[in-house]
This record gives C-alpha cells, structure tokens and sequence, in this order.
C-alpha cells in the first residue's frame, strides 16, 4: 500500500506542471476567443498544439447559404485557368473557386441530396470535401481561428466541438471520437470543370461578404521553400516544406507523389497496399497562392486519383497531347477520368479520395508516409 501510494504521487507529480501548462493554454485561448460552448475536458490532442491563427471565431466567414450561376454567368469574371474544387455527388456536379474559399475557407452545402462542408486551408493548400451527416445530425461548420499544424480547425453548430480540417476527426468537445467521412474531390481549372461536366454550377461570388474574390491575400505563399505559417513541429527532410505532392491513403497506408514528379511522369500507375490506382498530373491550372491577382499565378497543374478497373480489367495509363491514353483501348481519358473518346467513351474512371498538399503539412499528420521516388 506504501509503495502505491508513492506511486501515486510520484505520478501527480510528474503529470501537474503539464496538466497545468495545458490548463494555462486554454485559458489564454478562451481569452482572446471567448464565448466557447465546447467541452474542453473531452480531448485527444494536448490543447497546447492550438494557436490562435489570427482573425477569432467566424473571423473567416464561413458560408452557410450559398448561391449558384450557371458556366455562363462565371465566366465573366472566373479566368479558365483559375483553381476550382470539383465535386460530383449523384450526377450533381459543383465547381467552389478556390478564388472565393481562399476568403471563406468553408462552404456548407447540399450537392446531389447529400449535405455537404467543402473546405480549404490556405496555409496547407489542403482542399477536402466532407459528408456533413453525422450521429443523425446535419451540422454546420465555421472557422475557428485556430489553427493545429498550421491546419484549420473547424467547428461544428451543435457542439462546438474542434474539428481536423486535414483530417476530418473531431478533436476537442462531445464530438471526440467521431470522424467525417470524405468525399472524393479535386483541384482543376475552370476550362477542365466545363469540359467535364458541361451542366454543372458555379459557387456564385454572392456570398453576403464583401470581399476581394479573385486576389490572393496569401502572395508568394506556394514557393517551395517557403517557411511554413505558424507551424512548430519538426519539418520532414524528404521534402522541401511547401513542395506540394498528391497524397493517398487507405487504412493502413500512406503514399505521397512529389509534384516535382508528377509534373513530369503525368500519368503514374501504381498502388497503394493492394489497391492499383493511378495518379493523373495534367496541365491548365494555375496556383491560388503564387501572385496578387490568382488569374496571373503560375501554372501547377490538375489532379486527380482513380481506380484503373473498368469492366473488370486493369489499365495503365499514360499521357499525350493534353489526355490520359489507356495502353489496353488506346481510349482518351481526361482528367476528371471520364473517357471522352474511342472504345471506352463515356465510362468514369471510380474517384479515390485523395489530397494535394504542402509537403510540411502531409508529413506533419502521416508522417509514416511513403514518398514516391518515380520508379
């Protein structure tokens, strides 16, 4: 009994100067961010790993009641080379400029019947699209103001509870546990989106914000040494930080695809585990973070990630004239992997969830991650 209790306290010992430090955290936290309903006692993070990013809670708008235009009416003020995230749910397709979410960060939506957040940090060039429904509930999300790996952190209307931009896992609050389930999604231009999906919609600039949609308050951000924003963790040496590389994971496995080998390789047939996929890199789109007026940035290219299968068979891919060939039909693919001619015109190629990212912030949440080496 002697020696538990010495364990005892030993352990109190050892564990109050952190409980303490985290406690102090949150205090100055909840300072300058007050008006908090989140349960800070549920956790799997140390709240230490927060920072205040700046602006305070829902000093980003997010949007909640989104307007929409036809390719026409976006036309006139949307440059063809301009970023879009692209999201097709039920044959419902749907275009978010990066140009309006660079100023918002999240846009809460229905898109093929399916409640949707579409969301875009900046600072880890991470765009990923998640199914909203949740234990039953529909929430909406709003920006927080802090940030976690230099990640947005989101939260939801219902709890309150912190939520992992790159990861879609709740964090903090009575939603801990819980994890959004991805929808797949990606980055091309505006030009490939009309190309693609000649019926689909435009998030309108009628956002109730005024703000500068079209420039880019991030200048110079997307250079590849660039120091990462308010990042504290240790940078991977693999990569230079802000190199972007197309990431794909499954339940067990991590793979990151520099883009100074995509961009290149253009098509790459691989896998990742057991799964064969293969990783398109085609050109057209420019940077959102390279200079003032997004229109002018510098071209980085579209991607996208899919399962090769169709009709039961496997194929390789590889890429001529602006269009992904399959070696087994000869079939021209673009890059949203729908065949838009010979044997295998109008198949889709399956989508696989996947993400383009700052190298920094990749590494930072898988950093079991393997890299690509272009064999």
């Amino acid at each position: 009994m002697k020696s538990l209790m010495i364990f005892v306290i030993m352990v109190i010992v050892v564990l109050t100067p952190e409980i303490m430090l985290s406690q102090g955290h949150l205090s100055k936290i909840l300072k300058t961010y007050p008006n908090w309903k989140t349960n800070f006692d549920k956790k799997i993070i140390d709240l230490r790993e927060l920072i205040p990013g700046g602006p305070p809670k829902d000093g980003i708008p997010a949007i909640f009641k989104p307007n929409y235009e036809n390719q026409a009416d976006a036309s006139i003020w949307l440059d063809d080379k301009e970023p879009v995230i692209a999201v097709e749910i039920n044959n419902e397709a749907r275009a978010y400029p990066l140009s309006i979410l660079i100023w918002h960060e999240i846009a809460n939506d229905l898109l093929g019947s399916a409640p949707i957040v579409v969301t875009f940090c900046p600072l880890c060039y991470s765009a990923l699209v998640y199914d909203r429904r949740i234990l039953g509930m529909q929430p909406y999300f709003g920006v927080s103001g802090l940030l976690r790996n230099s990640d947005l952190v989101m939260y939801d209307n219902v709890s309150e509870s912190f939520w992992q931009q790159f990861t879609g896992e709740a964090i903090v609050g009575e939603m801990v546990g819980n994890k959004l389930s991805q929808i797949p999604s990606q980055i091309i231009s505006f030009r490939q989106f009309k190309d693609a999906y000649p019926n689909g919609s435009i998030l309108s600039k009628e956002t109730g914000h005024q703000k500068e949609y079209g420039k880019n308050p991030y200048v110079g951000y997307d250079d590849i040494n660039q120091k990462p924003f308010l990042f504290k963790g240790d940078l991977d040496e693999r990569l230079p930080p802000n190199e972007k590389v197309i990431a794909v994971k499954d339940e067990n496995n991590y793979k990151a695809y520099p883009y100074s080998i995509t961009s290149v390789k253009k098509a790459i047939n691989d896998k990742i585990g057991t799964t064969n996929i293969v990783v398109f890199h085609g050109d057209g789109a420019v940077s959102a973070l390279d200079k003032n007026i997004i229109s002018e940035s510098k071209e980085v290219g579209s991607t996208g990630v899919f399962n090769p299968m169709v009709d039961k068979k496997i194929l390789t891919f590889k890429y001529k004239g602006g269009f992904f060939i399959d070696n087994e039909t000869g079939s021209k693919w673009n890059i949203a992997g729908i065949a838009v001619s010979g044997q295998l015109k109008g198949k889709q190629l399956q989508r696989i969830p996947h993400g383009d990212y700052f190298a920094f912030a990749w590494f930072a949440f898988m950093p079991d991650t393997e890299v690509y080496k272009g064999n």
